[in-house]
């Protein structure tokens, strides 16, 4: 029988999250090797050639403002290994009903002037909405981004803010979307464009903290815009693996992980799914969703019983449909200022926007779909063609419902005919399309249940420490040596790499010369939280 595989830490999932904590336990010069399910790492951030040869799509995320802002993307230098990002002209363009559309653009001037076409005045309040962030865009960033509690950096915030602007901005943070943009701007336009940078987040304009999701998108797209990897999102991923490499790290893809091994209450390793055992000497960290590693990967009869019982109430986010098309021109938009946009909203305004989140609270399929779409040849002229255009618009929409073939056709044709109203003459320009409906996108990546793209509701129940169950809002878990890694972590979905960075630092900081009184500490907390009555 061949030896046992021995390493300082295996990590479980080769998506962004998987990838960061990788590279920072490399870093530390740990031995580290990364089990991967799928035939090639990404998770999420991949691309391919889905609807015709030629045309470059993401097969899931392709937009990433926050990783744009993360000081974690930052510190890793990715530049060095081929990432070059690329904007549009425009950032944003939120199409209304009625034909009309805000832009929201990297120049201060261009965005005010949009907003004022709607209601005079709002130009001046966008400008001091952006002053704000300004003020305390670093502090913000990393107390949203690092462990909780975020100690230094939110004393650094406080000190931005003063205790009364503080006040006032954490109501701001529990405030819905509606009541935000009616607070602060006059006219449909500004209001739309924090409204639906809101429904990235998966969140209705009428539901708590939906305005902190919006405010933030909207301020983060007009400061560093909307940004996109030259040649596909898959290039991050790349550029990440090559990094891992480097240092010495190891993917092996095609082999996913089918236990966590343990022993007296500590995480000593894995077996992958064909029965090898993995020895980890020092971690193992899951870039999986908290069902999955609890579920299935440890099993809820080695979990205490309240925190089984807290996982029973764990809430995905909605599902997704996602098409892909190739066009053999840029989409023919009636309304100024869309065809240079990056990011295009369209099928709502903001009663709409209220109208969709109600359906999907009712778990009905939406009368009227809210569309997201990406103009990605006009973002990154390398993504097709000299000429034509690489597009993909998605919907989300409840979980649960029915997707046969007739039924998941129809829904696409939907969503090309809300185009079409939009831009006619489009569809005489569709070359090919690929549709990924929600169990598709969950075969691409387990962690996207049904399509649930942020790995879990981003609604204020399943945040901080609630996330992803009651808990410390940490990457530890119950057992010794095991962190959460992925987006079901806090501080949850984008490529940002927050919950792979936490976790990797648990790891070193139980580890390091102080570890056993940190996992005393830990311990002494999951105890409280669990076991006590």
């Amino acid at each position: 029988m061949a030896d046992t595989e021995t390493v300082d830490a295996v990590v479980i999932g080769a998506g962004p999250n998987g990838l960061v904590a990788a590279n920072l336990l490399a870093d530390a010069g740990w031995e580290v090797l990364v089990l991967e399910a799928e035939a090639e790492p990404g998770g999420a951030v991949r691309t391919a050639e889905l609807a015709a040869p030629g045309f470059l799509a993401d097969r899931c995320s392709a937009f990433y403002p926050l990783g744009a802002v993360s000081p974690v993307i930052a510190g890793l230098g990715l530049d060095a290994y081929g990432v070059r990002w690329r904007r549009a002209p425009d950032v944003l363009a939120h199409v209304l009903p009625d034909g009309r559309a805000a832009v929201l653009s990297q120049d201060l001037e261009r965005t005010a002037a949009s907003v004022d076409a709607f209601a005079p005045g709002d130009g001046d309040a966008w400008r001091a909405e952006f002053a704000f962030w300004r003020r305390i865009r670093d502090p913000l960033i990393d107390a949203l981004l690092r462990p909780f509690p975020p100690v230094r950096p939110a004393a650094r915030l406080l000190r931005a803010l003063g205790p009364g602007d503080a006040l006032r901005f954490a109501r701001t943070a529990a405030m819905t979307a509606r009541r935000l943009t009616e607070e602060r701007f006059a006219g449909e336009g500004a209001r739309l464009l924090v409204a639906g940078n809101a429904a990235h987040s998966g969140l209705g304009p009428d539901q708590a903290a939906s305005a902190l999701f919006g405010w933030l998108l909207s301020m983060v797209g007009q400061d560093v815009g909307f940004p996109v990897p030259e040649g596909g999102a898959g290039r991050l991923t790349a550029a990440l693996a090559a990094r891992l490499g480097a240092r010495g790290g190891r993917i092996d893809c095609d082999r996913p992980a089918g236990r966590v091994l343990h022993a007296r209450g500590t995480a000593v390793g894995v077996r992958d799914a064909d029965g090898a055992p993995i020895r980890a000497r020092r971690a193992v960290l899951a870039d999986v969703a908290a069902p999955h590693l609890y579920r299935d990967l440890i099993g809820l009869e080695h979990l205490p019983r309240r925190l089984a019982a807290d996982l029973a109430a764990f809430e995905w986010d909605p599902a997704t449909l996602k098409i892909d098309w190739a066009l053999d021109a840029p989409v023919p938009w009636t309304a100024p200022g869309v065809s240079g946009a990056g990011t295009v909203h369209l099928g709502a305004d903001l009663a709409g926007l209220s109208a969709h989140g109600a359906d999907l609270a009712a778990g009905r399929d939406p009368e009227r779909y809210f569309l997201l779409a990406g103009q990605m040849t006009t973002t990154d002229p390398t993504r097709s063609p000299d000429g034509t255009e690489t597009l993909w618009a998605y919907t989300r929409l409840p979980r649960g419902l029915g997707w046969s073939r007739d039924e998941t056709m129809r829904r696409a044709d939907r969503i090309e005919a809300e185009i079409e109203a939009h831009a006619p003459g489009f569809r005489d320009r569709i070359r090919a399309r690929a549709l990924s409906g929600p169990r598709d996108l969950e075969a691409l990546d387990r962690s996207l249940d049904q399509g649930a793209i942020n790995a879990g509701t981003a609604a204020i129940h399943q945040q901080l420490v609630f996330r992803p169950v009651p808990g410390l809002g940490r990457a530890d878990t119950v057992l010794d040596r095991l962190y959460l890694a992925g987006a079901s972590a806090h501080p949850g979905g984008a490529v940002h790499g927050a919950p792979g960075a936490n976790a990797a630092r648990a790891a070193l900081a139980r580890s390091g010369l102080a570890g056993a009184w940190y996992r005393a500490a830990v311990d002494r907390a999951h105890h409280w939280l669990y076991e006590t009555h």
